[in-house]
C-alpha cells in the first residue's frame, strides 16, 4: 500500500486546488474583471486573452503529455538496459523548431492588430477629459464644457471617450477594469486612452491606480459612473454652475448676529444660495453598489465631538481666511478668494460620494475628522494637519497649523455640504 498512498494524495490535494479554483470562478460577481465587454477596448483585449489563454493551454497539455509519455515508457526498469540515447536528430531539430515559431507567428498578429487599434487616435467628436494624476487622488477636467471635479468621473453611455493622461507628479497608472485600461501618466510625458462605454447602463466602476506612486498608492482610487446623455447633459449642466455666497450682506447683518435668528438667518440664506434644481445633479448615492461604497476604518483614536451644529455661514467665513489656509490649496468657483491649485477643486463637493481619494465616504463624520488631521486619516498625504492640538503623525509635534477648534471645523463641513 506504501508505494501507491503517496500518488493518492497528490492526486486528492490537486483534485482540491481544482474544485476550488471552479468554485471561486463560478462567485456570482466580479466588479473588478476586464472581462465585463462594456466597452470596444475590454473586448479587444478580452479577444486577444482568449487567443492566448487557448494557445498557452494546448502548448501546455501538449508539452506535458510528451514529458508524462517519455517519463512512463523510457523510465529505468531493474535488469533492463539503459535506453538508446539520440543525438543529432536533424528532423527533430527542424520540428520542435517551427513549431514554436509557427504559435508565435499566431500569437503575433493579433497581438499587433490589437495593438494598433487600441493605440489609434480617438474617433471625431470624442468627449475629451484631462486625467491629472496627483499623490494620492485623481482630477478630471472636461475642456470642452469647463469642469474641474475630483475623483469622480461622468461618462454618457454610448459616446467615445478620449481622455489625456497626465501628472502632476511621479508616476501614475489610470485603471478603470470594468471598462478599459490600463495606461500610464509619464511626467513630462502624455498619454492617450479612448473607449466607449456602449455596453452598459447606469453604472458605477471602481478606478485605481495600477502604478506604485508611493506612501498611499493603496489609497489613490476613484469613481466611474456611467450615465445616459440626458443624465450627463443635467450633471453638465450644473457642474458649471458657481458656488454662491452664503455670507449676508450689510443690510442683513444685524439680524443675523441676533441669537434667536441666527440659525434661521443661515437656513434661509443656505436656501437662497441654492443653484436652481436640475433633474439629475449626481449618481443617486442608494444606487450606488455596495461595491463601491469604501469602507476604509476611522483611525484608532481620532475623536470629533458629534454634539456640536455647525453653521454654514460661519463655515464659509472659517474657509476663507488666512487662518484655516483652506484658499492657499483649494478653489470653489464663484467665490473670488478660494482659487488654489494644490488640492481638489471643491466647488461641487458635497455631490461627490467620496472624499480622500475615495477611501472614506462624503458625509459630515468624516469630513470632520479628515479636515481635524488628514495625516492619520490617510498616511503620507499633503494636507496640513488643523484641528487644535493634534499631532502630526509625519512630524511627529504638535502641528503648527493646528489652529481650528471642532466647532470651527463644525462650520466648515456645514458650508461644504451646501456645495451641491
Amino acid at each position: 500500500m506504501a508505494p501507491h498512498s503517496r500518488p493518492r494524495r497528490l492526486a486528492i490535494a490537486a483534485l482540491t486546488a481544482v474544485l476550488a479554483v471552479l468554485i471561486a470562478a463560478c462567485a456570482p460577481a466580479h466588479p473588478n474583471s476586464i472581462f465585463h465587454n462594456h466597452t470596444e477596448f475590454n473586448r479587444e483585449i478580452g479577444y486577444l486573452f482568449d487567443i492566448l489563454i487557448w494557445l498557452g493551454s494546448f502548448v501546455f497539455v501538449f508539452v506535458e503529455g510528451i514529458l508524462l509519455i517519455t517519463l512512463i515508457k523510457f523510465h529505468k526498469r531493474d535488469g533492463q538496459p539503459a535506453p538508446q540515447q539520440t543525438h543529432g536528430n536533424t528532423k527533430l531539430e527542424i520540428l520542435w523548431t517551427a513549431i514554436p515559431a509557427l504559435i508565435l507567428a499566431v500569437i503575433a498578429v493579433p497581438t499587433v492588430r490589437t495593438i494598433f487599434k487600441t493605440e489609434a487616435p480617438a474617433p471625431q467628436g470624442a468627449l475629451q477629459v484631462t486625467v491629472t494624476g496627483h499623490q494620492w487622488w485623481w482630477q478630471f477636467d472636461y475642456p470642452e464644457y469647463g469642469i474641474t471635479t475630483a475623483n469622480e468621473l461622468y461618462l454618457p453611455i454610448g459616446r467615445t471617450v478620449n481622455f489625456t493622461l497626465q501628472t502632476a507628479d511621479v508616476l501614475h497608472s489610470f485603471w478603470i477594469p470594468g471598462l478599459g485600461g490600463k495606461r500610464d501618466l509619464i511626467s513630462n510625458h502624455t498619454n492617450y486612452l479612448w473607449f466607449t462605454p456602449d455596453s452598459v447602463g447606469d453604472d458605477v466602476f471602481n478606478g485605481f491606480c495600477a502604478e506604485f506612486c508611493g506612501t498611499s498608492h493603496a489609497n489613490m482610487r476613484f469613481k466611474a459612473f456611467t450615465v445616459k446623455p440626458a443624465e450627463f447633459a443635467a450633471w453638465v449642466r450644473h457642474q458649471q454652475q458657481p458656488a454662491v455666497s452664503l455670507i449676508p450682506d450689510t443690510t442683513k447683518a444685524k439680524a443675523a448676529k441676533t441669537p434667536a435668528t441666527k440659525g434661521a438667518a443661515a437656513a434661509a440664506q443656505v436656501a437662497q444660495a441654492a443653484p436652481a434644481t436640475e433633474s439629475f445633479v449626481s449618481f443617486p448615492r442608494a444606487d450606488i453598489p455596495a461595491y463601491a461604497v469604501p469602507e476604509t476604518p476611522i483611525p484608532a483614536g481620532l475623536t470629533f465631538d458629534q454634539s456640536l451644529k455647525g453653521d454654514p455661514i460661519e463655515g464659509e467665513k472659517v474657509i476663507t481666511s488666512m487662518t484655516s489656509q483652506c484658499l492657499a490649496c483649494h478653489a470653489i468657483k464663484g467665490n473670488p478668494m478660494m482659487q488654489g491649485v494644490v488640492g481638489p477643486n471643491l466647488t461641487h463637493v458635497a455631490t461627490r460620494s467620496t472624499i480622500a481619494g475615495g477611501i472614506y465616504p462624503n458625509d459630515v463624520q468624516h469630513l470632520e475628522l479628515w479636515i481635524k488631521n488628514a495625516r492619520i486619516m490617510k498616511p503620507g498625504v499633503l494636507m496640513y494637519t488643523f484641528g487644535k492640538g493634534q499631532m502630526d503623525p509625519q512630524t511627529g509635534k504638535l502641528s503648527t497649523y493646528g489652529t481650528l477648534t471642532d466647532q470651527q471645523i463644525a462650520d466648515i463641513v456645514a458650508y461644504l455640504q451646501t456645495l451641491k
